[in-house]
């Protein structure tokens, strides 16, 4: 099954409430179908943000990328979750983690028990069981939390860096499809993109760890570059070979994305 191509941005903070509604009404302007917020102690609540985005648009989407599951009790998400779900309208898409890394020392900071692995994907399990009437995007990686995506997720997000090749990727969902069963095409798969465009900023040297024009050199999926059409027919090969339809940008390449998100949106 060939899902549509759908787009998402990424932001975690705005440097005012009106610069934040003016990122909600931008990215609907342009198309995308969601703006998704982080959940680290650096950026906004994402509940409170996607929130306040939602009051100010009318066909965006909007949800939590990643909500990470030792920061609070699947109950507390839960009663988040729905909340949202219903004052938006249905648009509100809840996205849950087992935490990244650095997660460990936020839990401590807000009072909570990060627990092992285990105890993690345990959390995100009952948030899923939860919640209901919603789209739940899981991230994930290893194995144990493949699995659970597989069983319960309507949407994937590979929680692999930037740096990974489709190669990587093709292993990832490789073992995916073996967990997933018959559930695989259902699945809706999720890849976020570091960067857009051939001028790439010193700063992402710094965010990625590396060099950008070597990850684009050994063909890192994380930096998307060209023209339009050679970025547009990327994404489409992409989908073709690896079943990825749903892209997330980080909101700092919203503009340069944008003619990509015009021509692929919903086809």
């Amino acid at each position: 099954m060939t899902h549509p191509f759908r787009f998402g941005t990424v932001a975690g903070r705005a440097p005012s409430a009106a610069a934040w509604a003016g990122l909600a009404r931008r990215a609907e302007e342009l198309g995308y179908a969601t703006l998704l917020v982080p959940d680290t102690l650096n950026t906004f609540s994402p509940f409170a943000a996607t929130a306040a985005a939602a009051a100010v648009t009318t066909t965006l989407h909007v949800g939590t990328y990643v909500a990470s599951s030792p920061y609070r009790t699947p109950a507390m998400v839960a009663w988040e979750a729905t909340t949202l779900h219903e004052l938006s309208g249905g648009r509100f898409e809840l996205g849950l983690g087992a935490g990244r890394p650095g997660a460990e020392q936020e839990t401590a900071a807000l009072g909570a028990e990060f627990g092992t692995p285990a105890q993690r994907i345990d959390r995100v399990a009952q948030t899923v069981d939860a919640v209901k009437d919603m789209p739940v995007l899981i991230a994930a990686s290893g194995t144990r939390l493949l699995r659970l995506a597989a069983e319960k997720a309507d949407i994937v997000a590979l929680g692999l860096p930037a740096t990974a090749t489709e190669d990587d990727l093709a292993a990832k969902l490789d073992e995916l499809y073996e967990l997933a069963g018959d559930r695989f095409d259902e699945l809706e798969i999720n890849t976020n993109l570091a960067a857009v465009g051939d001028e790439l900023p010193a700063w992402l040297s710094q965010q990625l760890g590396t060099d950008p024009r070597e990850v684009v050199a050994k063909g890192g999926y994380g930096i998307l570059t060209g023209t339009v059409d050679q970025m547009a027919d990327t994404l489409r090969a992409r989908r073709d070979r690896l079943g990825i339809s749903y892209v997330s940008v980080s909101a700092q390449f919203i503009e340069q994305f944008a003619p990509i998100v015009e021509r692929l949106a919903g086809t």
